[in-house]
């Protein structure tokens, strides 16, 4: 399916070297402010060649909006966006037309639709996050006017940690670095390893952090569409996504359950901090609960390295297949505003989908 969300709905359509890539989002309220500059901030923040721990690739992924917009607010019609290719480069694809890649997606993409664009992976390229991030923005300019926030950042590339919780850092630093590590001496040595990394031709993975501020108690829903799987679903979903976790998540096992529990510090239907501590990750039954909601997204080093490896082709045959093109040694510095993008596009669903709830 290339469709997300029940009320917010928004479909991505085209290829990593087609003519363009973009998405058509329906269900958007109408009267939302439309904010086409901050759009465009989001996608430069994605975008490919901004720095030099990134691919190379030059886009300036200039958004066009085609629809549902009118005299600077949405109209509750469709709203298209369209992103046009600037500097495909077919040609660096031609040796796997048809071997299959390490790792890649070449081989269950031929086996199951028994046909593949091998041009960068075509739609199984990150390149169609940037539609995604063109329709999160969207999303986050709907959670504004409901006093929503999202914040994503880099907690982790390969070993090199962050040892602290988003409580305790400035995530306002997250932008002043290639990297989007809140801790600036951190990030200066995750740089330093991305580029040790490139330069022996080879990649690595590393995990992307985020909070929730904001979110009003009671989105989501007990069963199948709880609000964490949702979540886990939308940021599994993103390329080279290997593992979600929300709250405590793994390190909770290690915990009794009068530590893990949080406890209330007050009333709930009054205003102020809901519980003393916060292991829920803001999220319990798989309903929000008003807390902040905070989770964190492994990705895995990607696929293409610029090192000879061995594989087979459509033949069965063995090949060679060699790294070549522009790709990202980590995807991360650039996984932050697509991280955001989704967690926008879940949160604005839930935020409407709840609206239908009662009276």
């Amino acid at each position: 399916m290339n469709t997300f969300g029940t009320l917010f709905r928004v479909t991505t359509f085209g290829e990593s070297h087609g003519a363009a890539i973009g998405c058509i989002v329906d269900g958007c309220p109408a009267g939302i402010e439309f904010d086409l500059e901050f759009i465009q901030h989001e996608l430069d923040r994605r975008r490919p060649g901004q720095s030099a721990i990134v691919t190379q690739r030059k886009e300036s992924d200039t958004v066009q909006v085609l629809s549902g917009v009118f005299e600077g607010k949405t109209t509750g019609t469709p709203i298209a966006f369209v992103i046009p290719n600037e500097d495909q480069r077919s040609k660096d694809y031609d040796h796997i037309a048809t071997a299959y890649r390490p790792s890649h997606a070449d081989y269950t993409w031929q086996t199951k639709f028994g046909h593949r664009d091998f041009r960068g992976g075509g739609r199984s390229s990150a390149r169609e996050t940037a539609a995604r991030v063109a329709a999160g923005a969207l999303a986050k300019l709907f959670l504004k006017t409901q006093g929503i926030d999202i914040q994503a950042y880099v907690s982790q590339v390969g070993t090199l940690a962050l040892d602290k919780s988003y409580a305790d850092l400035d995530l306002s630093l997250t932008e002043t670095n290639d990297v989007r590590c809140p801790d600036t001496a951190l990030a200066e040595q995750m740089i330093a390893l991305i580029k040790e990394v490139r330069k022996a031709g080879d990649t690595i993975g590393g995990v992307v952090s985020a909070v929730v501020r904001g979110c009003p108690p009671g989105l989501g829903a007990p069963v199948f569409d709880k609000l964490h799987a949702d979540l886990g679903k939308a940021m599994l979903s993103i390329n080279a996504a290997k593992g979600f976790e929300y709250g405590s998540g793994f390190e909770g096992v290690k915990m009794l359950g009068s530590q893990h529990n949080d406890q209330f510090n007050q009333p709930p239907q009054q205003p102020g901090q809901l519980t003393s501590s916060n292991f829920s990750g803001g999220i319990q039954g798989g309903i929000s609960n008003g807390m902040d909601i905070y989770f964190r997204t492994a990705f895995k080093p990607v696929a293409t390295i610029m090192r000879d490896q061995e594989s087979f082709n459509a033949a069965d045959e063995p090949v060679t297949v060699s790294g070549k093109g522009r790709h990202d040694p980590c995807v991360v510095p650039r996984a932050v505003p697509i991280v955001e993008a989704m967690a926008a596009l879940v949160l604005a669903d839930h935020l409407l989908r709840a609206r239908a709830n009662r009276v």
